[in-house]
């Protein structure tokens, strides 16, 4: 079983681009985790090793480029990781001193 899968990287709300390894083109693209989904199934990985063999540069076929391998950046959520460190802080009003 992968280590990561969709279904883990949904609710976590990372956003994941493929990015072209043609030095004459780098392309990159968000990802629909949802349509993934919706495609591979909730259980597919979502490591590198288990997306690479799916995807495939459309602007390097166009242009007769020879094949090179893509590769994924994750982002994950940092706003939503933010938001829960700051939920139990509240601010003080009192002088140190």
């Amino acid at each position: 079983m992968p280590q990561k899968t969709l279904a883990d990287t949904l609710p976590a709300r990372e956003t994941i681009y493929v990015n072209c390894g043609h030095p004459m083109c780098c392309k990159s693209m968000k990802l629909d985790i949802r349509a993934l989904i919706d495609r591979l199934g909730c259980d597919h990985g979502s490591m590198h090793d288990d997306l690479v063999g799916l995807f495939v540069c459309s602007a390097c076929k166009a242009a007769s480029r020879d094949r090179r391998q893509v590769f994924f950046t994750c982002i994950p959520d940092y706003e939503g990781q933010q938001r829960a460190r700051n939920r139990d802080w509240k601010p003080t009003f009192e002088r140190e001193g």
